[in-house]
């Protein structure tokens, strides 16, 4: 029997209809964006992939799920969205060297996030690649500090390719497995269409109140007589040390914190 609207003017069939390939188009370019961009930190990544997963499940209206493909096709396509990104944001690291870091706090940079990117390094070391999946900011600005401080990246793509799929594969799936929860599957069901509607809205808002936040954040550090533009010599001291890349977690312990 076919689904009724719960909102009247909306066909669930006709919204999945719509959206079905470019929907996973536009999540699998924000799961891009997360780390191949420097806005990517502006967007909702963990909570994407969650929903992702839960929509790729079969319902009355979308027997494949909202993108129209298996569920493991969904998270494989957003798994290697994520690698990609992975390594591109490492390659604007890698050629843009320090420079990468002379820019002025907007709401889309601030030496904050690269300050917090890097005490991550000095933490966990090279194994930060993977961490920082988890982490939001982390995970934007981490590709582009290992590409600057020049991460060997055969063993970058290495610990990107293995973040890239626990993360963008592995909480794809885990979406999709909690699907079969029966009050949750049946939750999609019914009401699929305030689902998809949600999804988008909160995205929306999501990125706008985030870059807001940090809009203000910059204009606050400029009022109070903060450097908003980074010079060449502060970008510099924003580089890792090669050899923080070689450390894991174990040498932290006992370490006395650098100056």
């Amino acid at each position: 029997m076919h689904q009724i609207a719960l909102i009247p003017w909306l066909d669930p069939a006709a919204i999945i209809a719509a959206a079905g390939p470019w929907a996973l188009l536009v999540v699998c370019f924000i799961v891009f964006a997360e780390t191949g961009l420097l806005v990517g930190f502006l967007l909702p990544g963990d909570t994407l992939l969650i929903m992702a997963g839960l929509l790729s499940h079969s319902t009355e209206v979308a027997p494949n799920g909202v993108f129209g493909v298996p569920a493991w096709v969904v998270a494989l396509l957003i798994g290697f969205s994520a690698f990609i990104g992975g390594e591109v944001g490492y390659l604007i690291g890698h050629k843009g060297g320090p420079a990468v870091f002379e820019r002025k706090e907007s709401g889309v940079f601030s030496r904050r996030n690269v300050e917090r990117t890097n005490a991550f390094f000095q933490k966990y070391g090279g194994l930060t690649i993977i961490l920082a999946r988890f982490v939001p900011i982390v995970r934007t600005f981490a590709p582009v500090a290992a590409g600057v401080g020049h991460m060997p990246w055969r063993r970058y793509s290495l610990y990107n390719f293995i973040g890239a799929v626990i993360w963008g594969f592995g909480l794809t799936m885990i979406g999709y497995a909690i699907g079969f929860i029966p009050l949750v599957g049946q939750f999609v069901t019914d009401y699929i269409d305030v689902i998809l509607l949600a999804a988008v809205a909160g995205t929306l808002i999501f990125v706008v109140w985030h870059y807001l936040a940090e809009r203000r954040k910059a204009r606050l550090a400029a009022a109070a007589g903060e450097d908003v533009v980074v010079d060449p010599d502060e970008a510099q001291a924003l580089v890792l040390d090669p050899e923080v890349f070689d450390r894991g977690p174990e040498h932290r312990e006992g370490d006395a914190p650098k100056a």
